[in-house]
């Protein structure tokens, strides 16, 4: 199991790791009181589903700094073998970031900024003597702050583990799906609608499949989506997406779409990212049907 303690100076980005972390599928808790870090290091080690945890410790938690210490020591007696990240900044950088949000710094009080952030520094050297990773995050833009922690935190599936892509079929007569990034019509194929014995099967079933793809322009057109997705996928993933969903649409969403989106799934597959196939609307026309 991964064990993550994510701290540093505040404004310096721990929330933001923290969000980034969680959608590279760690289980994330803000905030945790330090009293209780051994407490949920056993908890967590008993679930069997959980061997990627990240925590988030701040200065709002100096109450209990003093016994930090002991806390770690009991995670070790625990066997966690615990990492930690800690997120500088430059005053300048936490000084023009603090006044861009107008929060207060938890330090500051009745004092300027600068007051709190030298006492943050005080208080917190410690941590940043016995961090495992410093991530200086002065002159990052949020996308190579994504990037430097799939480098240290990251699946072992590869450079595009973490990139997922869902190949979704619809009917454009039901809509388009909302959370589309890509939309690809290909109504310009020929329909098995039209073919009584292949009307009420889908584009799951063979002889559907063979139909849609004995167009010349379907073996084109796939040809076409894998080029575009390999050249899209690492563009994409350097702007720091991690995600996109791609739709496919025909009439209905039962035939020709489903048999594409099958096609693009396994094609896609075969890139070095996760991959998921929906099919929205494959059901619909017969549920409209019968009622």
């Amino acid at each position: 199991m991964r064990f993550v303690i994510v701290t540093g100076m505040s404004g310096a980005g721990r929330s933001t790791s923290l969000r980034m972390l969680e959608d590279m599928g760690y289980f994330c808790v803000d905030n945790l009181p330090i009293r209780l870090l051994e407490q949920f290091g056993q908890m967590v080690k008993q679930e069997k589903n959980l061997d990627k945890v990240a925590i988030g410790m701040d200065i709002r938690c100096e109450n209990w700094f003093d016994q930090l210490e002991k806390q770690l020591y009991g995670l070790k007696r625990l066997e966690i073998d615990y990492e930690i990240l800690f997120l500088d900044c430059s005053d300048p950088t936490l000084i023009r970031r603090f006044k861009e949000s107008r929060r207060q710094h938890p330090l500051a009080g009745t004092d300027r900024l600068e007051f709190g952030i030298k006492q943050e520094r005080v208080m917190i050297r410690f941590l940043k003597d016995q961090a495992t990773y410093i991530v200086d995050t002065s002159n990052l833009l949020t996308r190579e702050l994504k990037k430097e922690l799939e480098r240290l935190f990251g699946s072992d599936q590869g450079e595009y583990g973490n990139f997922f892509i869902t190949i979704l079929s619809f009917g454009f007569k039901y809509g388009i799906p909302s959370d589309s990034d890509l939309v690809f019509d290909v109504r310009f194929l020929a329909n098995p609608y039209y073919d009584p014995d292949l009307r009420p099967l889908t584009g799951n079933d063979r002889p559907v499949q063979e139909f849609v793809l004995a167009c010349p322009q379907a073996g084109e057109f796939l040809d076409r989506i894998e080029d575009l997705l390999s050249f899209l996928i690492p563009n994409y993933r350097n702007e720091g997406k991690n995600q996109i969903v791609v739709s496919i649409g025909c009439t209905g969403g039962k035939h020709r779409s489903v048999t594409l989106a099958n096609e693009i799934a396994q094609r896609v597959s075969q890139l070095p990212c996760s991959v998921k196939i929906e099919h929205r609307d494959i059901w619909k026309d017969a549920v409209t049907k019968a009622q």
